[in-house]
């Protein structure tokens, strides 16, 4: 029998019959191992390869970040600068819904993070102000994707490792855009706010703003540190995620005193099972990703695409297609393992830069976050604000829009969207 139709259909069996994600991929690539005859060890082998990568040692060091973010109380002083800055314009809830988004994706890197932190407290508030709750449910899962574009981003960590591409030149890529997502979802929740009558509250003042922003502060320094220190060359991504946790452990314990050094076990333990679970699938995702490459899929996959189009434009928009249908159905951590093989042979054969590619496919990722049935952000933010999934997704579709105009956008003017890593990182290009 055909090795792929056994390694489909096994994956496909597993996934009906309700086992998890992670260990479908891992069952489904063993069965097809021994199917081929290959050895039982290649599993072992290939697990261990697939997380024995230092570039990866950033991500548990960046989880740990965003908890200590969170319990240190950032977040509350986050939302008042928010509100200080944007609260007086109309939709004022909305923008500041956004906006804190965007500051806590610089932070912590982890969109589902930002979904139940920033959710737990704004969709209540929205809801109360007159916001339509599917509308509340969705903005807040759509801002919180903004985590997985502005850096430090965990995928763009994972995609490195794992493509070999400057980490730092994807979390410079990924400003631009992510900025962009930003500004135009604000622009969207103003629409909202004028259509459903939602007056502006409050007024601008620039004493509270100061005052904020002096509490907001230091932690809205930690990503210039993490940015800074890589682009300078004074630290590789994974020691300027442990340089930032030292920074953030500081400004928790010593100087806002938020935590307490007791709580540090419990928190160091949360992390670390917050960091097991996804590379559990990472090493799962490792086994399936070398099985491609040994059976030539990559090569099979990348010549289909070229016979359709040989157009660098045409093929990035057919990946990004690619990687929204499978955005639905996979994490985005466990796509960019599988699939990267077959990435990185398009972008060879047809001479397209590595981290053009990379960026368009963690965008096109990024919104698996909010589309079911994956959709762990929009789950998240529909149990917060207890509406219904498909009334959040039809509330989420003209967010998904927005997003993917951006990436569109960035397809089709590499040059406006490529110009911050170039400069930055010019040994990449």
């Amino acid at each position: 029998m055909n090795p792929l139709l056994v390694l489909i259909g096994s994956f496909l069996l597993l996934i009906a019959l309700s086992v998890p994600i992670a260990f479908a991929i891992g069952l489904a690539s063993i069965i097809t191992i021994t199917q081929l005859g290959l050895p039982l060890t290649s599993v072992v082998n290939q697990m261990f390869a697939s997380i024995n990568s230092f570039p990866l040692l950033a991500v548990p060091f960046f989880l740990l970040l965003g908890r200590l973010m969170n319990d240190g109380g950032i977040t509350d002083r986050l939302l008042n600068f928010a509100d200080s800055t944007v609260g007086h314009v109309r939709g004022g809830l909305g923008h500041i819904n956004v906006m804190v988004s965007m500051m806590f994706a610089s932070l912590s890197g982890s969109a589902a993070a930002d979904t139940a932190s920033v959710g737990a407290v704004l969709i209540p508030a929205m809801k109360k102000s007159g916001y339509p709750a599917p509308f509340a449910v969705a903005l807040t899962a759509a801002s919180s994707v903004l985590g997985g574009i502005i850096p430090p981003s965990i995928l763009m960590v994972i995609y490195g490792a794992f493509g070999n591409v400057s980490v730092g030149a994807l979390f410079m890529g990924g400003v631009l855009p992510g900025v962009l997502v930003g500004l135009m979802q604000m622009g969207y929740v103003y629409y909202v706010a004028k259509r459903h009558g939602i007056k502006a509250t409050g007024k601008f003042s620039f004493s509270k703003v100061g005052r904020t922003a002096l509490t907001a502060a230091p932690p809205m320094m930690l990503p210039l540190v993490v940015l800074g220190g890589i682009t300078a060359g004074v630290f590789t991504a994974t020691e300027a995620a442990s340089v930032a946790v030292l920074v953030g452990g500081l400004l928790a314990f010593v100087f806002y005193r938020a935590i307490h050094i007791k709580q540090l076990p419990g928190i160091l333990a949360d992390s670390v099972v917050s960091f097991s679970l996804p590379m559990f699938a990472v090493a799962s995702a490792g086994i399936m990703g070398w099985l491609i490459s040994y059976l030539g899929i990559a090569q099979e996959v990348a010549d289909f695409i070229l016979s359709v189009t040989q157009a660098r434009v045409g093929i990035m928009l057919l990946v990004m297609f690619f990687m929204l249908v499978i955005g639905t159905v996979l994490s985005p951590v466990t796509a960019v393992i599988i699939f990267l093989p077959i990435i990185q042979g398009l972008c060879v054969s047809a001479d397209i830069n590595q981290i053009h590619m990379g960026l368009v496919v963690i965008l096109s990722l990024t919104l698996g976050l909010i589309t079911p049935p994956y959709g762990i952000c929009l789950l998240i933010a529909t149990q917060i604000g207890e509406v219904s999934m498909g009334r959040a997704f039809v509330a989420v579709m003209p967010l998904i829009v927005l997003i993917m105009l951006v990436i569109i956008a960035m397809i089709l003017l590499p040059s406006v969207f490529l110009y911050l890593p170039q400069m930055m990182f010019p040994k990449t290009f």
